[in-house]
């Protein structure tokens, strides 16, 4: 039975709305729960880092798996990420003193959810090309509503009840989001035929006689996946079996991605230590919802509009735009003297994260090879976490020693950098 855009669209919302839920109370709340459980701002700097640098080394890792003929898919991944990240919430649960066991199960979670992002991202465009009609954009965009009506509302719950709250929302988010990827069935065989049909009269309209190559590109690649050859006629692995292979086939990307790097070093430290910015501006956990809540709402109607602006403007200019966004939010706060000026600062979420996801998305879709896409998504969000891994090994001693002031300072001079290269990379047309 054929099922209709609507249907599929709601079932990839659910799984977003979920995921971001969960997010929410691990990444978001990450400071408040471990400081709450006696760590220093160092000690939770070197606990995410350590989740990060596992997520980064398992990403490309995951993601080569799955690109391989065989019983490891997209769909089976994220099942089996959902169900780990539960058991370790109940885990969680059950251990409130000791350190050692919070600090080694909190970094496996931390690190699984990184891990299985970008499948979620591969998971859309995989169906789209079996002929479900999905609106990444608007999917994407309710999850980042999930993520802003649940920090809203966890805030101040936190601040009365305790960060106890936050493993009970995540395990429950989690079970909506099983039964969310168990909807996920493969199309009828004609949904997926029509849907190849009209991508490639698209291509041809836009691209002209370029789009022919492209198709007869990718029917080699499906040839060669079918005959269990390799993908690249001749080259090996089609992806590369490293990022310096990948690198050779697209080096604009590859030199992008130094600047993802940079730009989500200030994103991050933004991010996992707001409630010690935030403190230090006069707000507490309530605050630190309202701020997150504000951030998040405003990537919903971005990435709901994400198509029609696409059409307008390329992946590759919103890429761009979205790094100086990033840079313009963390100088905000290097002035910021209430939380108002916090409140500014989260607003740029709406030219900075809201932006870079989904056009990071196209971008790779766009450029990349069928079969190269999950890697290129998988390099993104490893890109992503690499930031993440300088910022917190530096950001909790900074703040330790030297405070708030000076880490922000230094996040700025780091994303400075990461737009020069953007604009390098990306800045002209032939990239």
């Amino acid at each position: 039975m054929k099922t209709g855009k609507a249907a599929w669209t709601i079932k990839y919302s659910l799984l977003n709305s979920t995921y971001f839920i969960a997010f929410c109370t691990i990444h978001a709340y990450a400071a408040v729960f471990l400081l709450a459980h006696g760590f220093t701002n160092t000690q939770v700097g070197i606990l995410l880092a350590l989740a990060n640098i596992s997520s980064a080394v398992c990403q490309p890792l995951v993601a080569a798996l799955i690109d391989k003929p065989g019983p490891v898919t997209n769909r089976g991944f994220i099942i089996f990420s959902v169900l780990a990240i539960m058991a370790g919430s109940g885990l969680l649960m059950l251990v409130n003193e000791n350190k050692v066991i919070i600090f080694i199960v909190y970094a496996l979670i931390y690190m699984i959810q990184f891990t299985y992002q970008p499948v979620m991202t591969a998971l859309c465009f995989e169906y789209q090309n079996k002929g479900a009609d999905i609106m990444y954009g608007l999917s994407r965009g309710l999850g980042s509503a999930g993520f802003a009506v649940t920090s809203m509302l966890i805030g101040g719950v936190v601040e009365k009840r305790g960060v106890f709250v936050l493993l009970i929302v995540n395990v429950f988010a989690m079970a909506a989001s099983l039964a969310a990827i168990l909807l996920f069935r493969n199309p009828a065989k004609g949904a997926a035929k029509e849907a190849v049909a009209a991508r490639d009269h698209a291509e041809e309209e836009r691209q002209g006689t370029g789009a022919g190559k492209l198709q007869e590109d990718e029917e080699t690649d499906m040839k060669s996946q079918a005959q269990g050859g390799t993908l690249d006629g001749g080259r090996g692995d089609a992806a590369g079996s490293s990022l310096r292979e990948f690198a050779k086939m697209y080096p604009a990307y590859a030199v992008f991605l130094v600047a993802v790097v940079c730009f989500f070093f200030a994103h991050n430290m933004i991010n996992d230590f707001m409630i010690q910015i935030i403190r230090e501006l006069g707000g507490a956990e309530k605050e630190l919802g309202t701020a997150n809540f504000l951030q998040a709402i405003l990537e919903l109607p971005v990435m709901a509009m994400i198509g029609v602006i696409l059409k307008k403007i390329s992946a590759r200019k919103l890429l761009l735009i979205s790094g100086v966004a990033f840079l313009i939010k963390i100088v905000i706060l290097i002035f910021a003297k209430d939380m108002t000026a916090m409140y500014i600062s989260q607003s740029f979420q709406l030219l900075a994260y809201a932006l870079f996801i989904p056009a990071a998305a196209y971008y790779v879709s766009e450029t990349m090879r069928q079969f190269d896409q999950v890697k290129g998504q998988a390099f993104i969000t490893t890109a992503i976490t690499v930031g993440g891994i300088f910022s917190n090994f530096i950001s909790g001693r900074i703040l330790d020693s030297l405070g708030v002031k000076a880490m922000l300072i230094t996040g700025t001079m780091v994303c400075a950098v990461g737009v020069v290269i953007a604009f390098l990379a990306l800045g002209r047309r032939r990239s």
